[in-house]
């Protein structure tokens, strides 16, 4: 097709993410950025973020991200794909509002997000989807007019996502002592959410008990699962788990916990478990210090061989997955026939959020959506 790299009608990438502290100092403001309006005293902060001081202040994901850039800009260039790439926080540098005013003053007009969350759920998408709402709103009252903004599809399903994660999930296995690896449990992690949040996660049509969050993750495990059995001839048990919990005790959030579920392994007889973190894109501190960490710990005290499978990070299948979005996302928008790709049994997710997906307790603006007040 002379149109295959064909990026039209979009001019820029925006890669948005979290962010993180890059140093000691950064630690409480950043917090203060993710908790704003929650009220929670410094004291408070500086106790919740000790996590961050174990590894000197400062958290990996800007680097990972400074590196899934480089191999976004890499993989375009390689390939003909003429679409340059930006790089926007939600609660660090660099910011992006700030990045959305680059994009203005750089004369780009029609851009496309791609959200460092995979999944479906209000904080892996609808928020993201409100900060970019109030980085338009921020521009306007600067007197800009920022350009059109696109999100692309959630990705958690795509063969560029989930291989690069399979072959981690088999390293792992091939890392245990021989006599241990085909018994082995799977146990797949993400981040615990409200179960509330849970429920209402994706569009109306997907909520229910655990919405499409839960369903995304476990189906995600099941083509890995399956993928692993094909390649290893062996079935290994496995099990979705949850980590990161980090709400008042007394609302419930998806469980079990990992350390818990490493104990109830242990009590069960499992030989070993190889620990697989499907929920993020890449070693970032909760990889780190959730798993790497506190399960490492606790598996430490019950004597449980563990190991932890690598996240997707900077995989060039992963930055080509991405290009593949990108083209499929902009054929669409031309009007073009597009066949996207989707492993597992619930097929590609849709391009544009419908109202209702992954409402917030308080309803706020939000852009790339059809609710969005923003065209």
């Amino acid at each position: 097709m002379p149109d295959v790299l064909d990026a039209s009608p979009y001019d820029a990438l925006l890669l948005l993410s979290f962010g993180g502290p890059e140093g000691p100092d950064d630690v409480v403001p950043f917090l203060e950025n993710v908790t704003r309006g929650r009220g929670i005293p410094t004291e408070r902060l500086k106790e919740v973020g000790q996590h961050y001081f174990l590894f000197g202040g400062v958290s990996p994901i800007n680097d990972q991200n400074r590196a899934l850039l480089d191999a976004l800009r890499e993989d375009f260039a390689e390939h003909g794909l003429d679409l340059p790439v930006y790089w926007g926080n939600r609660n660090w540098a660099p910011y992006l509002t700030d990045t959305l005013r680059d994009l203005v003053r750089d004369g780009r007009r029609r851009v496309l997000v791609l959200a460092t969350s995979a999944y479906a759920s209000y904080s892996g998408c609808r928020q993201y989807r409100e900060n970019l709402a109030d980085a338009v709103a921020a521009l306007r009252e600067e007197g800009l007019e920022p350009p059109a903004i696109d999100k692309l599809r959630h990705y958690f399903n795509h063969p560029g996502f989930v291989e690069p994660m399979t072959e981690g999930v088999l390293r792992s296995l091939a890392d245990l002592p021989e006599e241990l690896r085909d018994g082995a449990h799977l146990a797949f992690t993400t981040h615990s959410i409200p179960t509330a949040a849970a429920d209402t996660s994706g569009p109306p049509e997907a909520h229910g008990d655990g919405g499409a969050y839960v369903r995304q993750h476990l189906d995600v495990a099941q083509v890995i699962a399956d993928a692993v059995r094909e390649r290893t001839g062996v079935d290994h048990p496995w099990q979705l788990v949850y980590q990161s919990r980090s709400g008042a005790p007394h609302i419930p959030w998806l469980e079990p916990d990992i350390c818990d579920h490493l104990e109830e392994r242990h009590a069960a007889g499992a030989p070993a478990v190889v620990m697989a973190p499907i929920g993020f894109v890449s070693d970032h501190m909760e990889v780190l210090y959730d798993l790497d960490t506190e399960a490492e710990a606790k598996a430490g005290e019950l004597g449980l061989p563990v190991r932890r499978s690598a996240t997707v990070g900077a995989d060039p299948r992963f930055a080509a997955a991405v290009r593949d979005l990108v083209l499929e996302r902009a054929a669409a928008e031309r009007g073009r026939p597009v066949t996207p790709c989707a492993l597992g049994a619930l097929g590609p997710s849709h391009h544009l959020c419908p109202v209702n997906c992954c409402p917030a307790r308080a309803p706020r603006p939000a852009a790339a959506g059809a609710d969005s007040p923003y065209a």
